[in-house]
């Protein structure tokens, strides 16, 4: 929490837009609230219908860090519309702690198949079908310069990875939310339609990062324009694209010192990894300049007093703009009339939120048995019989009784 109070201050002190909330608004009863907090508490604001709401997710790299994770953005549409941009690993436990029902959280956009930027999927995929999720997943995300190096590619060979995890969930609980459709599209597309529903345009640009395939994306709703960039280097096509923009995304990597010094990196790839295949700071403020968002955000660093405000002071030198140093839990809401920046305040044990649709019973016809008589022969019946007394409360409670699974098992164990 220190952590996060540190980045909040910083940034307010840094942003225009966050200073006009930051006294909270006037209390005029010793008994009333702040009537404008300059937090964000997620699920406890209706989003209007001309609005967007951007949340950080993560921010950081892909070494684990307790207070930041890797890259993910949420995106929420006043329309009702919500999409994660990336799912770095460790982002999910940020995702799960806004306690937004998961039916909810059903599709993905990769720009690209990092793991820092997939890493989490398994989170998603198993941790929303678990948590109740109806149905399956949907992911978006770009072809490669080989065929095996795209989306498409990357989905089925995590389904692959993760069969005995699918097979044996599909049994127990229910086979469709294990499941995940994907739409792969050419990363050499320019500002190509790859989404639209509802008011809601996702467009694509190729992006420039360690090898063919990266893309960067557009998203417009009710006028307004929010660009999320992914990795890239400098490029033609986020100047022509990315511009008159409401919120611009985009990294900006620690200087190469710091790489060498903190992140232990060796100084030939700090130099290169910093500025060669990903956007130095004084790379980032040109970009900022030349396209001029009405918010410019900067993610991909370590965010931290060691590392921040070299990199700030970096983007400075060629960008003088709106500016956020983005840190996990971040949140902008973007509405015509401007970009509020806040801090979500999250809870470190969020429960499940149920959504308005439940999820389906288990449907075992047609798929192939998960236990053998081998594993069925290991079963301990008196541990079983010594839950009876409380199951026998529990289904009556949920008039369950017509679902009872037990003598067939204690059937089943007794012929052992």
């Amino acid at each position: 929490m220190q952590y996060r109070l540190i980045a909040l201050v910083f940034i307010t002190i840094l942003t225009a837009a966050s200073a006009a909330h930051a006294a909270g608004g006037k209390v005029i009863s010793r008994t009333g609230i702040a009537p404008d907090r300059y937090v964000y508490y997620p699920g406890t604001e209706a989003l209007g219908k001309k609005e967007i709401r951007v949340t950080a997710c993560g921010t950081g790299m892909p070494a684990a860090r307790h207070n930041q994770a890797a890259t993910c953005f949420l995106v929420e549409f006043g329309n009702g519309e919500k999409i994660l941009f990336d799912i770095g690993t460790g982002s999910m436990a940020n995702v799960a702690a806004y306690m937004i029902p998961y039916e909810f959280l059903d599709k993905i956009f990769l720009t690209h198949l990092h793991t820092d930027h997939m890493g989490d999927l398994d989170g998603l995929w198993a941790g929303g079908w678990t948590a109740g999720r109806p149905a399956g997943l949907k992911v978006w995300g770009p072809s490669g310069l080989h065929p095996e190096l795209g989306t498409r590619a990357a989905i089925e060979s995590f389904l692959k990875f993760v069969a005995w995890d699918k097979e044996t969930r599909s049994f127990q609980i229910s086979p469709l939310p294990g499941e995940i459709e994907v739409v792969e599209f050419d990363y050499r597309a320019v500002n190509k339609v790859v989404y639209e529903k509802d008011g809601v345009v996702i467009r694509s640009i190729p992006a420039i990062h360690t090898g063919d395939g990266p893309v960067s994306y557009i998203a417009e709703y009710e006028g307004m324009k929010v660009v999320i960039g992914g990795d890239t280097a400098p490029n033609k096509w986020f100047i022509k694209y990315g511009t008159n923009a409401d919120l611009v995304i985009h990294e900006a990597f620690m200087v190469p010192g710091d790489f060498v010094e903190l992140y232990n990196q060796p100084p030939q790839l700090a130099w290169r990894a910093c500025c060669a295949f990903h956007t130095s700071g004084q790379a980032f403020g040109k970009m900022m300049s030349t396209i001029t968002p009405k918010h410019g955000v900067a993610y991909h660093f370590l965010n931290e007093e060691a590392t921040r405000y070299n990199l700030y002071q970096a983007i400075r030198e060629t960008y003088d703009g709106p500016l956020s140093m983005a840190a996990d839990n971040m949140v902008w809401n973007v509405t015509p009339d401007g970009v509020r920046e806040r801090m979500a305040v999250i809870t470190d044990d969020a429960w499940s939120v149920p959504g308005p649709n439940p999820q389906g019973p288990p449907q075992q016809k047609g798929l192939r048995p998960v236990f053998s008589d081998f594993s069925n022969s290991g079963y301990w019946q008196p541990a079983y019989k010594a839950q009876d007394k409380a199951m026998d409360k529990y289904m009556k409670k949920y008039k369950l009784e017509d679902q009872d699974w037990r003598p067939g098992m204690y059937k089943m164990m007794e012929g052992k």
